[in-house]
């Protein structure tokens, strides 16, 4: 069993800023705006060999009374006691406030184990009223500056004593898909990951962009380990105005980058755009993955017109894209998600999936005596040897005696001859075509 640790406490006491220091990169959104972080985020942490799911816990006791908030903190609260270490984060500079006795309260009761961390002690712990914070119930308070890394070394020491030895897990077994499910804001995104999952793992309402981060959830279906990525609502960047959008956006797109499996996912009412076909277009130029998921199908009245609608749109504006990529689900409901499941990875097992050498050639040989390639200057353009070159996507290298020559319609006739030879049915392919003969020939 892999341990969970969960950063608790007020916002903007600096829990996103020691999550980025303990993660290793910068994956939190971090500003000076109180309550930034309105979701929780998860990622595996290895501290001195040993596994740890870290958490990022939105801050509890939002100020404000909207309904918003109230959400955030029963969900932050509900993570927390199901963690099996609390790092309870409280600001040096501001002092101990009511409420974060009120919260500390709320852990004592909740049985966590918990540790207190007094944050943005820049000046050192000998320049604040650190013993203050004994009151909180916790023991010695641990004094750190996550955003200037001093006392850090102390308080990874510190979480491997805390944590039992027996729930560490020594083993790494974290080789898994990544998922990562992309859209506009308010699609569902966040309900059909927790329509995934099984439970409310992400903040799921009906105001638009309320989730403003990466989210991941390490996950099992059918056997095999998968890494669930949510990502902030995707907009066009020329409506993307504040900062922490403009973080949320650019997450967004290395998500992208990152990921095995991407699910476009579109509302079946309000259709598809050319935001929505630019996303799908920058998926294939990375060589990720695509799945083209239409949400809230149990919406649509005319499914024959809707069906008719998708058919006119990818034939004109998606025709690298096979027909078997695009599925509908009702995420609120569960509807077509075993299906998208499957899916996904069938997907992955073409992604990376190799063809031996000797199949290759023996395909090629029948594809030119099938279709021959244009001739240039007269003469016979000749493919002499194809090789794989990698996966994720699986590429190709075919050695020619004219690859300038080669044109663009001959190469889609390739594509779609491997996919009938070899069951790439889903997954893209690339094709390279290189002057030479077969480099393997005596």
């Amino acid at each position: 069993m892999t341990p969970r640790i969960a950063l608790a406490g007020r916002p903007n006491v600096g829990k996103s800023t020691i999550f980025n220091r303990l993660y290793g990169r910068k994956k939190a959104l971090v500003s000076d705006i109180s309550g930034l972080t309105r979701d929780f985020r998860e990622e595996i942490i290895t501290l001195k060999d040993q596994e740890f799911f870290l958490i990022d816990t939105a801050g509890v006791y939002e100020s404000g009374s909207d309904n918003l908030s109230q959400y955030v903190e029963d969900n932050a609260l509900k993570v927390i006691k199901d963690s099996d270490l609390c790092l309870f984060v409280v600001d040096a500079k501001s002092g101990l406030t009511t409420k974060d006795i009120e919260l500390a309260d709320y852990l004592r009761k909740s049985g966590v184990m918990t540790r207190a961390i007094v944050n943005k002690c820049e000046s050192g712990p000998s320049s604040y009223n650190i013993f203050e914070f004994f009151e909180l119930g916790f023991g010695e308070p641990i004094a750190i500056s996550a955003e200037h890394n001093i006392g850090i070394g102390n308080l990874i020491e510190q979480i491997l004593e805390a944590v039992p030895s027996n729930l560490i897990n020594e083993e790494n077994d974290f080789d898994a898909i990544n998922l990562a499910i992309i859209g506009k804001p308010n699609v569902g995104k966040s309900t059909l990951l927790n329509s995934l999952i099984g439970h409310e793992r992400m903040l799921t309402g009906d105001i638009a962009g309320i989730t403003r981060d990466s989210i991941s959830s390490d996950w099992e279906w059918d056997g095999k380990k998968i890494k669930l990525i949510d990502t902030a609502g995707l907009r066009r960047k020329s409506k993307v105005y504040k900062d922490t959008e403009k973080l949320a956006y650019f997450d967004s797109i290395k998500t992208i980058k990152y990921s095995d499996i991407v699910i476009l996912l579109i509302d079946s009412i309000d259709f598809i755009d050319k935001q929505d076909l630019r996303l799908a277009d920058q998926v294939l130029t990375e060589g990720r993955a695509l799945l083209i998921v239409f949400n809230k199908i149990d919406l649509v009245k005319d499914r024959i017109q809707f069906d008719d609608e998708i058919g006119k749109i990818f034939s004109t504006n998606l025709i690298q894209l096979d027909k078997k990529n695009i599925l509908k689900v009702s995420s609120l409901n569960g509807r077509g998600t075993k299906e998208m499941m499957e899916k996904v990875i069938l997907l992955y097992n073409e992604w990376t999936k190799r063809t031996t050498t000797a199949k290759l050639n023996t395909w090629l040989n029948e594809a030119v005596q099938k279709h021959q390639p244009p001739a240039k200057a007269g003469r016979r353009v000749k493919l002499r040897y194809i090789t794989q070159a990698s996966v994720k996507p699986p590429t190709f290298i075919v050695f020619s005696s004219a690859p300038d020559a080669i044109p663009s319609s001959y190469r889609k006739y390739l594509i779609n001859e491997l996919r009938n030879a070899f069951g790439y049915n889903l997954s893209p392919l690339r094709i390279y075509f290189r002057k030479g003969d077969n480099p393997y020939a005596s």
